[in-house]
């Protein structure tokens, strides 16, 4: 054979060699597109992504058509191979070819379109999808085959080829997605995204305000008192009871009121009329559900019930939008710093604040699956109301007793180990 025919085989190996990486490059860019991506860029009316889109919904004919003109291209390439080598060196050339066509498929055929592919998905496949779509309609006949052979396959296995592959995200993974899209997305963006993600994991029960510790009107004060509230109170809503908050009577807005306090006409009859009904949740209501009960019953505010009916807090819009957003406030009192920090580095705390608020704002992981608050956590752990200056250890944590009162722990002086104090009596001691 002349070597001009050799020449000729030469090329024809050479184009072969590069269809092999057009395949292998497809399968792999094709196959690696991120689908939400891929979703989001079709919305928008992005063409390739269109094709690519309609493509992937068949992957059983997608694959066909790759792998088909895939092995194609490369059964010519070793059979012009082994032509060439037998040209070039006799019946030895057959070995020759066999070793080195397979070294070079693998890397320029294989290993590097593939990589690069994996690395620059969208690049490659919106840019082989046009010519995909002319090679399955050119293969068509032979793909419907192989494919009805392989689907045949897979449903004697208890697999449907045709089913939908769209992968449903769980919170965990939406989690994660969340995370990892660092690009375009604030840090405090991704933490309103993920606090709305924890709202199914809380209850009311987490973020209410105790009963011991809401304001309201009661209806047995005299009314000088109840008038020097309303003139006082830095709050537009306001339970109104009798005695006790068990026994309330309705919500009240300030506006309702606004005029006849203005004209000092108030009386607790026309304060009754001006209240709206009470609305009760349950205690173990999901956040996320309470703030689509909040907006279908058009309520701001609520009474948290355990399961006997008993009224154990309030819990208001405002609480969970902040457990979205983070704290904000419009009262004009100032903030109540329940936590207080010592010069020693530990950490003066009061009894009645939520572990949420603790582990939130010291970074710290006190447990939360049991009672809510640090009062509620000792005296678990204490299984009774201790005196002052009992100490305990919960975790890598160090409780000091300082103060109770009422039959509650009022103050607690702790700190992590690692930041032990530098002064004072070690507790427990």
């Amino acid at each position: 054979m002349s070597d001009t025919s050799t020449g000729v085989l030469l090329l024809i190996l050479v184009l072969l060699i590069i269809c092999s990486a057009f395949f292998s490059s497809s399968e792999t860019g094709m196959m690696s597109l991120n689908r939400y991506r891929l979703r989001h860029l079709s919305k928008k009316g992005h063409r390739a992504a269109q094709r690519a889109e309609q493509m992937l919904g068949r992957p059983d004919r997608l694959l066909g058509t790759i792998l088909v003109g895939n092995n194609i291209v490369n059964i010519l390439a070793a059979s012009i191979a082994t032509v060439i080598a037998v040209q070039l060196w006799g019946d030895a050339g057959i070995a020759i070819a066999t070793v080195v066509l397979t070294i070079v498929i693998l890397i320029f055929g294989e290993i590097t379109p593939k990589t690069l592919a994996a690395l620059h998905p969208e690049m490659i496949a919106f840019r082989v999808c046009a010519p995909l779509n002319l090679l399955q309609r050119v293969l068509y006949p032979v793909v419907w085959l192989c494919s009805s052979i392989s689907n045949a396959l897979l449903r004697l296995m208890g697999i449907n080829p045709t089913g939908s592959n769209d992968a449903q995200l769980s919170t965990e993974e939406l989690r994660t997605v969340v995370n990892e899209a660092s690009l375009g997305i604030t840090r405090k963006r991704q933490n309103m995204l993920l606090s709305i993600l924890d709202l199914e994991k809380m209850t009311v029960n987490d973020i209410m305000v105790p009963r011991n510790e809401a304001y309201g009107i009661d209806l047995d004060d005299d009314m000088s008192i109840i008038r020097d509230q309303l003139q006082t109170s830095h709050h537009t809503r306001l339970p109104v009871f009798r005695g006790d908050i068990n026994n309330v009577t309705g919500l009240l807005h300030m506006r309702d009121i606004a005029r006849l306090l203005s004209r000092d006409e108030l009386t607790k009859e026309a304060l009754i009329d001006a209240c709206k009904d009470p609305y009760f949740i349950p205690e173990n209501t999901p956040l996320h559900t309470q703030l689509l009960n909040f907006q279908v019953h058009k309520r701001r505010i609520g009474f948290v019930v355990d399961e006997y009916g008993d009224v154990i807090g309030l819990v208001t819009l405002e609480d969970i939008l902040e457990e979205i957003v983070g704290e904000f406030t419009t009262d004009l009192l100032p903030a109540s710093h329940d936590i207080h920090p010592q010069p020693d580095g530990t950490y003066v705390i009061d009894g009645s604040v939520y572990l949420r608020d603790i582990n939130r704002q010291l970074h710290w992981q006190l447990p939360e699956d049991g009672p809510k608050t640090l009062n509620g956590l000792i005296t678990e752990r204490l299984e009774h109301i201790p005196d002052n200056s009992v100490g305990l250890s919960i975790g890598d944590y160090r409780l000091e007793i300082l103060q109770t009162k009422d039959n509650m722990i009022k103050s607690v002086r702790i700190w992590r180990l690692g930041a032990q104090p530098v002064v004072g009596n070690t507790p427990g001691r």
